[in-house]
């Protein structure tokens, strides 16, 4: 379902997108657009299809079936030097930071202005001060990454991925392996650094708490499909059991304990789950280490 403001540009639009691995259909039909400078997030359980839809619009995956449209263009059958232009307009921050463990964190931020600029030295190191700076890791930068916590490697990461002036930062799970008040303190970060740069930011996590600080717009997938895409407030008022499930954390609906015990029932009724019926929607708080319903 798509539900996006007609006044907000889509940065990225997918139409129809479907990908399986043999039998297995991780995607189907999915369809929804990224609005252009600003955050949006994708959640689901585990095992439906989060990370597999952003190889799918970085490039790195080619889906079966359907189109993904970057800044316009359709990527889905590009050649690969149309590619490559294309992912240029992306930065990245992955799970683990993926930092080079030979290299400081200076360094580590400095390389993909060395790899794929001509840039002086003295224009990298300015570059790299003003995003070290925003991510307050000035002081660390001549560490190396086994010598910073995991919250710096991330903080470190996210630099990197600024530095090059991306029109779109991707996000898989940036919070994973991090304590809550480190995840506090990086959502903080995401929605300074998008402040100040005006980058989209385009998040896949299952953090509830993170993406009610963070995200503008969000979707969510459930059984290979897009249950819903919309705007953060139009999603926590949702009637549909998947969602509010989701979002309140409820064991009852739906979504089972495994993909085995999920109901598969995507167009289920609210009223055929009275525990969730029960529930005002989802709000910011965090109460005793629960979202408050």
């Amino acid at each position: 379902m798509l539900i996006v403001a007609e006044t907000v540009e889509p940065v990225i639009s997918l139409r129809g997108v479907t990908k399986a691995f043999g039998s297995h259909t991780v995607l189907s039909d999915v369809t929804f657009d990224v609005p252009k400078g600003k955050t949006t997030a994708i959640l689901g359980p585990s095992g439906t299809g989060k990370s597999v839809l952003l190889k799918n619009i970085i490039g790195l995956l080619r889906p079966d079936a359907g189109e993904i449209w970057v800044e316009g263009e359709q990527i889905v059958g590009m050649k690969d030097k149309d590619l490559y232009r294309i992912r240029r307009k992306f930065g990245v921050l992955f799970q683990d930071g993926a930092l080079f463990g030979s290299m400081t964190l200076y360094d580590n931020i400095a390389f993909p202005l060395r790899e794929h600029t001509r840039k002086g030295e003295k224009e990298i190191r300015e570059i790299v001060h003003k995003n070290a700076e925003l991510v307050g890791l000035m002081d660390h930068l001549r560490k190396l990454p086994g010598e910073v916590s995991g919250g710096m490697k991330k903080r470190a990461g996210l630099a990197r991925a600024l530095v090059m002036e991306p029109a779109i930062v991707l996000f898989d799970e940036p919070d994973s392996g991090l304590d809550p008040v480190r995840v506090a303190y990086l959502d903080d970060l995401v929605r300074k650094s998008q402040a100040e740069t005006g980058a989209t930011f385009f998040i896949i996590t299952h953090n509830i708490p993170s993406v009610m600080r963070t995200a503008d717009y969000m979707g969510i997938l459930f059984r290979s499909k897009l249950v819903r895409f919309a705007s953060k407030e139009e999603m926590r008022t949702s009637d549909n059991p998947i969602i509010r499930q989701f979002l309140t954390g409820k064991a009852a609906g739906p979504i089972g304990m495994d993909e085995m015990a999920d109901s598969g029932d995507i167009d289920a009724k609210l009223e055929d789950y009275p525990e969730l019926a029960e529930a005002d929607g989802v709000h910011d708080g965090v109460h005793d280490g629960v979202m408050s319903v």
